[in-house]
């Protein structure tokens, strides 16, 4: 189950990164709009409703939960830009999952993630290094900076896109 649920391995967050990681991460995250609109083309509504894994989501909940979370993330960003350790909202990203429109065709969600993303890298691109070290709360697991903050959506984009990918190695699509 591990590896279905983690096919890229579990995350790992640094407490901080050097410039040249948080290019490449910036870069990942840059890609991950076309990774998942690639990762999910020509499939069927059928396929589409698959889950994943066992017990898992479907592909279509995978897709609409990447730009939940990217916008939380996105928020979470522009918090800490402006406001001194803001304590962020955690979101029950499992019952976001069964709303109604978790259940809707997956091209609104494909292009909210692609203008998103492209607000996104902008703010991240002009970072300067104090930037970097700024913190933000969360409620559950403490200070983190956004080093950290970036590591997790630089591995997150690539972790749910590898969810469909490796879905429709095994199945053969």
């Amino acid at each position: 189950m591990d590896d279905l649920r983690y096919p890229i391995g579990r995350l790992v967050r640094p407490e901080s990164l050097t410039p040249e990681e948080r290019r490449g991460a910036i870069a990942t995250i840059a890609a991950t709009p076309g990774n998942l609109r690639a990762a999910v083309a020509g499939l069927s509504e059928a396929q589409l409703d698959t889950p994943y894994r066992p017990d898992g989501w479907t592909v279509r909940q995978v897709v609409h939960h990447v730009p939940d979370s990217h916008m939380n993330a996105y928020v979470r960003f522009k918090l800490a830009l402006t406001e001194d350790e803001p304590t962020i909202r955690p979101y029950m990203e499992e019952r976001w999952a069964r709303l109604p429109d978790s259940s809707e065709p997956i091209a609104t969600s494909l292009a909210l993630l692609e203008v998103l993303h492209e607000r996104w890298v902008k703010v991240l691109s002009a970072m300067s290094p104090e930037d970097w070290a700024r913190t933000y709360r969360h409620p559950e697991s403490g200070v983190h900076k956004l080093d950290a903050l970036l590591a997790t959506y630089a591995w997150h984009g690539p972790h749910h896109v590898a969810h469909i990918t490796s879905l429709r190695q095994r199945q053969g699509w």
